[in-house]
């Protein structure tokens, strides 16, 4: 079983020089944040995922969750690690001070984040789904709401829960049934059933604070007539709810994670707590779902990292086959040309999603400090970091079990977890053909185009810095960047156009190749940066050359690798949706 190494010479790269630390707001007591600062941060942090969390990865998926009588008990050794990530204030890093939080910025944020689920994704979904729940309330509930539950959620001495799911309502929230029936002090009786609630219960943490969709006795028919209610395990006083957990499910992956069927009120009603007005509660759960998907995403990149890394340690020691060289030889499989081709591919896929979701994180910090592009750009980047990030993983996941050979199909070797793992996240927080549609729909038809738009230009200006760099070895980066921002455009123009003439199902049965497509291209804007400041720190004498060496040759492999795929997939969008269509079964 190999070790994992957060990859902290790739995340100080991008946050030094590619994304940029000095494009972050000052921060009120730390003023602008520089490497040193950060690398304060990051140390600690990665020490944390390497020696407490990793170890209890491979063993958390085998021992699982176990649940009796409502209660339930974590894999052998959460309760600790979670203790000891919640003792160091890992929780709070990106939480208004106001509440206890230490106010840095989601562009660290994130890089702790990819620690924590590299190391051991099932343990970082319980503080995922709290800072969903922490968002929530920060932007919707009440002054007596945020003083309540804020400084205990942020502090992680309480975890926080999104209740959404019910058995005839999943993508579709329409049809949620569970019912907040209005009491004289207030408060609200809560009933019904919700699955596939992450953490909904556990034993690492002293409340759980559960986020629940229901609707009130005069609500509206569909999404109008759903509200927001907050549902705590235990009350004030110190009584137990009227909630249980009545089942966990068995899943392909993530066997730390408990995933839990809820019940509420089956003795007389679980006492709720409307957040903001009634029937806006679908509007104050995407605050929590979109700060979700862009972790989601980040979830892809961090768990194909550690297959990565699983991928090269079995590849670098495993000998098998004779040298092309020299046929006498036994080699390292590492050594034959198609496993090199396999490992990079693994590595230029990670470099550029994990690039693009420190890129949105960035501008989700500058949206925050009002910047209104900054905020078009984050809505933009979102299904894509989602939906890219994670069909990155299973992709890059299922590579790493295939340079294993057989030995990846047996569960010893660990390759299969990842990949077992990864199998969720195109899944959950909004399936990938949901933030496809959002793309299509949302962010490039809504406002006709505007967003898309910005962000080509964006793009251009990286072609125009290219064209300035005359070194031989920029030109397949620079070729295929130009190539990418024309298809674009291209499959852009075709869907205005389908909007137009109402013609929606065809833009419909072609967002998934557009999506597809422009991750591609947002790939190779970042890598395109990345290859620029490579060639120049090389060419000022600065940082590790080797590493920096390999920073180009990555951007190369992708230009000639991956984003020729780009012309194929809007070739799908603008003349492949008749054959979806005309599909009958």
């Amino acid at each position: 079983m190999s070790d994992y190494n957060p990859p902290l010479k790739d995340m100080a790269f991008l946050l030094e020089h590619v994304v940029g630390l000095d494009k972050l707001p000052e921060h009120a007591e730390l003023g602008q944040l520089d490497m040193d600062m950060v690398n304060s941060i990051l140390e600690p942090a990665a020490k944390l995922a390497k020696e407490v969390l990793a170890p209890i990865n491979h063993s958390g998926d085998e021992e699982g969750c176990k649940l009796e009588n409502g209660e339930l008990t974590t894999a052998k050794g959460f309760k600790e690690a979670y203790k000891e990530y919640r003792e160091g204030g890992w929780n709070s890093v990106p939480f208004e001070p106001e509440h206890g939080g230490q106010g840095l910025p989601w562009l660290l944020a994130f890089a702790l984040q990819e620690m924590w689920q590299g190391a051991n994704m099932a343990f970082g979904l319980c503080p995922l789904l709290n800072q969903g729940a922490i968002e929530a309330i920060e932007a919707h509930g009440s002054d007596a709401q945020k003083e309540e539950y804020l400084e205990k959620l942020i502090s992680g001495e309480w975890t926080g829960t999104m209740n959404l799911t019910e058995p005839q309502a999943g993508s579709d929230l329409s049809a949620i049934q569970s019912k907040a029936d209005p009491q004289d002090d207030g408060s609200y009786k809560v009933t019904g059933q919700k699955i596939y609630i992450t953490y909904g219960e556990h034993d690492m943490a002293e409340n759980i604070i559960h986020l629940v969709l229901a609707r009130t006795p005069d609500a509206p028919e569909g999404v109008k007539g759903i509200s927001l209610f907050i549902v705590p395990k235990f009350l004030a006083d110190g009584t137990r709810n009227d909630l249980i957990c009545t089942g966990i499910e068995h899943k392909l992956g993530i066997h730390a994670s408990p995933t839990c069927t809820m019940q509420f009120g089956d003795n007389g009603g679980a006492t709720g707590y409307l957040v903001g007005a009634e029937n806006e509660g679908l509007k104050y759960m995407f605050t929590m779902m979109n700060n979700a998907r862009l972790s989601v995403g980040l979830q892809g990149v961090a768990i194909a990292e550690r297959s990565y890394q699983h991928a090269l340690a079995y590849a670098q020691d495993r000998v098998q086959g004779a040298s092309l060289k020299d046929k006498s030889t036994k080699v390292e499989i590492v050594e034959h040309a198609d496993v090199k081709r396999m490992l990079l591919s693994m590595k230029t896929q990670i470099e550029a999603l994990r690039a693009l979701s420190y890129e949105a994180a960035l501008a989700l910090d500058l949206a925050n400090n009002g910047n209104e592009y900054a905020q078009a750009k984050v809505d933009l980047l979102t299904p894509i970091v989602k939906a890219g990030g994670t069909d990155m993983s299973l992709e890059v996941t299922s590579t790493g079990v295939q340079i294993h050979g057989g030995m990846g199909f047996v569960e010893e070797t660990g390759a299969a977890q990842y990949y077992r793992d990864a199998r969720i996240l195109p899944i959950y927080e909004g399936t990938n053909g949901i933030q496809a549609a959002d793309l299509a729909f949302r962010k490039t038809i809504r406002d006709k185009g505007a967003a898309v738009k910005s962000y080509l230009r964006e793009a251009e200006n990286v072609l125009r810095d290219l064209d300035a760099m005359p070194a031989q070895d920029i030109l397949p980066m620079r070729h295929a960047l130009d190539r990418a921002i024309q298809s674009i455009a291209e499959a852009t123009h075709w869907i205005s156009e389908q909007a137009k003439n109402q013609q929606l199902e065809e833009i419909s049965a072609s967002s998934v190749p557009y999506q597809k497509a422009f991750t591609l291209m947002a790939g190779g804007v970042m890598m395109a940066k990345s290859l620029m400041v490579a060639k120049k720190l090389i060419n000022e004498g600065q940082g590790d050359k080797k590493f920096l060496e390999n920073k180009i040759n990555t951007a190369k492999f992708y230009a000639e690798h991956l984003m020729p795929m780009i012309n194929g997939y809007v070739r799908a969008v603008t003349n492949g949706s008749d054959s979806v269509l005309a599909f009958e079964v």
